[in-house]
């Protein structure tokens, strides 16, 4: 079976690699390609910094009250079943809470992190 898939996995790449056609060209068309390449490269917007910074901040936020949202149900839910469980399921929540806090500072550092960076890489205004 797995000799099957594999020899029909050949096969459709093979497919795939012969459909594409080489052209030959000459250096003056390759260049006049490239220069064509830089001057609509020159001639179109440019991306403004404010953009990327607000799109930037709009998915930070996001994130981070998702993660803040997630990161509390977790908790709540830890500590319920900590509250209600008898000894061996409270031995199990603790083993669970050393990853729930383990997680929360992966996370909560991660924004930290990403908040510091673009702190540090805006431009002197």
């Amino acid at each position: 079976m797995k000799r099957k898939i594999f020899f029909i996995l050949i096969i459709f790449i093979l497919m795939i690699c012969s459909t594409h056609i080489v052209q030959a060209t000459t250096i003056s068309n390759i260049i006049q390609g490239a220069d064509g390449f830089i001057t609509n490269g020159s001639s179109s917007d440019m991306i403004a910094g404010d953009k990327i910074k607000n799109l930037s901040d709009i998915i930070y936020n996001v994130l981070l009250i998702l993660g803040t949202v997630i990161a509390v149900i977790v908790g709540s839910v830890l500590g319920i079943q900590f509250i209600t469980g008898s000894l061996g399921e409270k031995a199990d929540v603790k083993k669970n809470l050393i990853v729930y806090i383990i997680g929360c500072i992966i996370i909560f550092g991660a924004f930290g992190i990403w908040k510091l960076l673009l702190q540090l890489l805006q431009p002197l205004a």
